[in-house]
């Protein structure tokens, strides 16, 4: 009889354990125990996941370098992405692991920050300023990293801190160490990222930080935190750009649950769960979600610009995820992925990274900022004897601010201005509008996949839909309406390919008379050929939900936007025809235009912000598509 694997022994008596994993999973009452060889490949796709058998079958480390497989920007320093095939796993209990795991502190030395706090305040600034009021994105998540040297064996004192993190860290979704015999990683990531079972595909967008140094936290501050506009729209970008990526992984999109209080050691989060139905290879769902935006930011291609522009130095394994794929007992795939933050990484020369973000948005303030990144760290910083521990409870039943009805009141109150489109069950063919039966959008991207969001509402709308990139634009003629979509970027740089090739098109549907819709920067270029004056806006309008006049009606919608046309009257004459704008009383901000052919909206109807997106593309299709289908020029029809 073979005896199991026993790694922690081999190292409690200085031998080499070979590689392994000890992961918890929030709630269990064991740890699984992971034992294999290690191979690197160099693509998502040729992660080993073999069909002969159930339960886990590989362990991937993917770092952040692998987001160019979707050809994102990136800093490319070099890290392999490591995948511990499992040919031995066991359940072991708790309490065994606990009393197996080194209990002696950590020791290290030289600790200090990569960049420093005035540095990191100073990098703060320049993104709020340069990147978010710019119009590049509406969020942008920028790391720094503490380094250290630690004293002994590095296995040691990883297995120590685990121990450290298993008693006093709480709310992880993981808790963990890895081995690979390159490399070891240990910490206590709070978020799912992507998981796929049963053909269930659920993220996890968490966002907002509550910090606090008690045991607990204090109840009227988290009620006022959670009442905070910087801290509930920092949730609704983030759930918006993984709303995004759920539209291309279940095939009706995401349903929003939630939102639920996550508390843990020393801070607390907000979170909402997403879910949906998917029928693809679980590695091709990691790489369509290459990587959270609470890590990352919003929109993503451009987030990776503007990372590899302020960071300057690889990411390594930041934000990258483990990824524990297998099989379930009918042969289907799995798959269960916590990202990679509230992690230290440890050479087996001892060098120890313990990296960090925060989430910036159009509220930050560099202080602000700063302190958040301290307040994240503290939780494996402790661990590591680099922080102190959080202060322990009394005896007794724990204190769950969750389970607060004044707190469930006020997580609840976060939804009703949202769209219940993706809060609430979706019914196939429920919302589909009378004569769209057959007809044919096309959507063109401008680099911000709130696209993928905007052809499911489409499709429940009635309509057939098609993307494509602003880069790879073919043939629009057959297709009963052309949408040209959102994206990050300055309007007025008509120099920019993007820009130039996206006016272009603008100009042609114009031309031709096709019937046109622009959602976005779509809608500032439309303002821009129509003669509208646009200007950049004295304060970012970057994820901000307002009620504003649509055509003679209130409507709440979303917006993601630094940049906006002007105009003094509510109708203007134009070389295409007359044109009626919905303006701002205040500024002269026009919210929205249609013509004879054509329409623009500057906000997002599709977001998660636009409670009335689905009744004004409702209306907007009315008005676009009221004389018959196009027939006989579509690309099935070509002969």
């Amino acid at each position: 009889m073979t005896r199991p694997h026993d790694p922690l022994a081999a190292v409690a008596a200085g031998r080499d354990p070979g590689p392994f994993a000890l992961v918890r999973r929030e709630g269990a009452d064991h740890v699984d125990l992971f034992a294999g060889t290690v191979r690197t490949v160099d693509r998502l796709a040729g992660i080993p996941l073999p069909d002969d058998g159930a339960g886990p079958r590989t362990l991937a480390l993917v770092p952040y370098r692998q987001i160019a497989e979707r050809g994102f920007a990136c800093v490319d320093d070099g890290l392999p992405l490591e995948c511990l095939v499992i040919s031995e796993h066991r359940r072991i209990p708790l309490d065994e692991v606990l009393a197996a795991l080194p209990d002696a502190p950590v020791v290290t030395r030289d600790a200090a920050f990569d960049i420093s706090d005035a540095e990191y305040a100073d990098t703060v600034g320049r993104v709020l300023t340069d990147e978010i009021g710019r119009g590049e994105g509406a969020n942008f998540v920028i790391h720094r990293t503490l380094r250290a040297a630690v004293e002994g064996p590095p296995l040691v004192a990883a297995l120590a801190a685990l121990r450290r993190l298993l008693l006093r860290e709480r709310g992880a979704y993981w808790t963990f160490v890895v081995h690979t015999g390159t490399r070891i990683l240990v910490g206590a990531s709070p978020e799912r990222h992507v998981s796929v079972d049963d053909g269930l595909v659920m993220m996890n967008p968490i966002s907002g930080t509550f910090r606090h140094t008690g045991a607990a936290a204090d109840r009227e501050e988290l009620l006022r935190f959670l009442d905070d506009p910087k801290e509930v729209e920092e949730l609704y970008m983030v759930l918006d750009e993984e709303l995004k990526m759920m539209a291309t992984v279940a095939e009706h999109g995401g349903q929003v649950v939630g939102p639920y209080l996550k508390e843990m050691a020393h801070l607390a989060h907000t979170e909402y769960l997403l879910a949906g139905r998917g029928s693809l290879d679980v590695r091709e769902v990691l790489r369509e979600t290459m990587f959270a935006p609470t890590v990352t930011g919003s929109p993503m291609e451009n987030a990776c610009r503007v990372i590899a522009r302020h960071e300057r130095t690889g990411r390594r394994y930041y934000a990258g995820v483990l990824a524990l794929l297998g099989r379930d007992d009918q042969g289907r795939q799995t798959l269960d992925a916590p990202i990679l933050i509230r992690t230290a990484e440890l050479s087996p020369a001892g060098e120890l990274r313990v990296p960090v973000g925060a989430t910036l948005v159009r509220h930050s303030t560099a202080a602000g900022e700063v302190a958040e990144t301290h307040a994240k760290a503290a939780g494996v910083l402790a661990a590591l004897g680099l922080g102190p521990d959080a202060p322990t409870r009394d005896a007794g039943p724990a204190l769950r601010y969750a389970d607060d009805p004044e707190v469930r009141t006020a997580l609840a109150a976060r939804n009703s201005p949202l769209a219940r489109f993706w809060l609430d069950q979706r019914v196939p063919g429920a919302t589909a509008l009378p004569g769209l039966a057959g007809r044919r959008a096309l959507i063109v991207d401008g680099e911000d996949t709130f696209t993928g969001m905007l052809a499911h509402q489409l499709g429940a709308l009635g309509l057939a839909v098609a993307r494509q990139d602003w880069h790879r634009a073919g043939p629009v003629d057959g297709y009963d309406l052309v949408v040209v979509g959102p994206g990050p970027g300055d309007p007025n740089d008509l120099a920019a390919p993007k820009m130039a090739s996206m006016r272009a098109l603008l100009a042609g549907l114009l031309a031709a008379g096709r019937p046109t819709l622009a959602v976005c920067l779509g809608h500032q270029l439309l303002a821009g050929l129509l003669g509208l004056p646009l200007h950049r806006r004295d304060a970012p309008y970057q994820g901000l939900p307002r009620d504003v006049p649509v055509f003679g009606t209130t409507r709440r919608v979303g917006f993601y936007s630094s940049f906006t046309a002007r105009a003094d009257a509510d109708r203007v004459a134009t070389g295409y025809g007359p044109v009626e704008l919905s303006r701002d009383p205040a500024d002269g901000a026009v919210h929205a235009l249609r013509g004879p052919a054509f329409a623009g909206v500057q906000f997002h109807p599709e977001s998660v912000l636009s409670r009335d997106g689905m009744a004004v593309l409702a209306d907007l299709l009315g008005h676009l598509l009221a004389h018959p289908a196009l027939t006989g020029h579509g690309p099935a029809d070509r002969g």
